[in-house]
């Protein structure tokens, strides 16, 4: 059973958090093809400047015997215990623009707890905005532009690049119910899906992590490089071509996920998927899409994240 303490304490290397920020979420642990979730939450923790504001108790939120954590063992002694981490942190993207980034395990227990505490942090910080990611297999080529589908308040991004929009049941995650309490409590978010080749779905894909940080940008502001990312993404093409190449039936299945693709794209939507699977956006197209950004949105926000 999970412990009746709190479930978070306030960082004792705390920051001062300025008014306005944008707040990512991003939690692991249901359904994410091709690790695009767990890619982009390294990404955030292993490149870019973040420092812990609030930490979330394992005892109360963590089935540690479901998800048991790592520990190593040299010889004879055991070394190197890793905890799981959940954590609100102050992180600083490519271009050093702030942001709040929730990352870490989906909670196993207390999710109306944690959607409360989560929903109080965005109103004592008066977040500009929570936007989160998560990744579902899909039957789609991977030589097209990775589609999205797109839930929450900001009408502008689904009518934008919701590619799919059904009507239907899913499993809830705690990032859904967060979505829908942040929009409770009248704050702007927005959720992207990705629809991530379903026969990738299993592997490490570096262009689902990558549609994840576009998917991001496009919805703050935010700037990512993702250098590492790219690079990877070359070879797992290259890879993934040739197991396609020198077998007939891959072939013939990716073909005919082509003309599907192709086919419904043509007819049924306006919206346009976000990123293309080959690479990220330049420097110079991210700067673009940035001022782009910025000249779009009420004059006297920027003030009010201290930008």
């Amino acid at each position: 059973m999970p412990s009746s303490g709190p479930i978070f304490e306030r960082a004792s290397s705390a920051p001062p958090v300025p008014a306005g920020l944008p707040l990512i979420i991003t939690l692991t642990g249901f359904a994410d093809a091709g690790n695009a979730v767990s890619q982009t939450l390294d990404y955030m923790r292993d490149e870019l400047d973040g420092t812990p504001v609030s930490v979330f108790s394992n005892d109360a939120l963590l089935d540690y015997r479901a998800r048991r954590p790592m520990i190593s063992f040299d010889q004879d002694h055991l070394t190197g215990y890793r905890a799981p981490r959940l954590e609100l942190s102050l992180v600083h993207d490519t271009l050093g623009q702030p942001f709040l980034l929730l990352g870490g395990y989906e909670p196993d227990f207390g999710w109306d707890a944690f959607t409360e505490a989560v929903v109080d942090f965005a109103g004592a910080y008066e977040t500009s905005s929570a936007t989160w990611v998560h990744a579902i297999p899909m039957p789609v080529p991977h030589t097209r532009p990775i589609g999205t589908t797109v839930s929450g308040t900001r009408k502008e991004l689904t009518k934008a690049h919701s590619v799919w929009q059904p009507h239907t049941q899913v499993p809830a995650t705690a990032a859904h119910l967060l979505e829908l309490r942040l929009a409770e409590a009248g704050n702007d978010v927005a959720g992207f899906a990705l629809l991530v080749p379903h026969y990738l779905a299993e592997s490490d894909y570096p262009a689902a992590a990558m549609a994840a940080l576009d998917s991001l940008s496009i919805a703050t502001g935010l700037v990512f490089a993702g250098d590492d990312l790219r690079e990877a993404n070359r070879d797992y093409l290259a890879k993934v071509g040739d197991q396609i190449k020198d077998n007939d039936e891959l072939s013939r299945m990716v073909s005919g996920l082509e003309d599907r693709y192709d086919a419904y794209m043509a007819g049924s939507t306006d919206a346009t998927p976000i990123i293309h699977t080959g690479d990220l956006p330049s420097a110079d197209e991210l700067g673009a899409e940035l001022e782009r950004f910025l000249a779009s949105r009420p004059p006297g926000e920027d003030d009010k994240r201290g930008l």
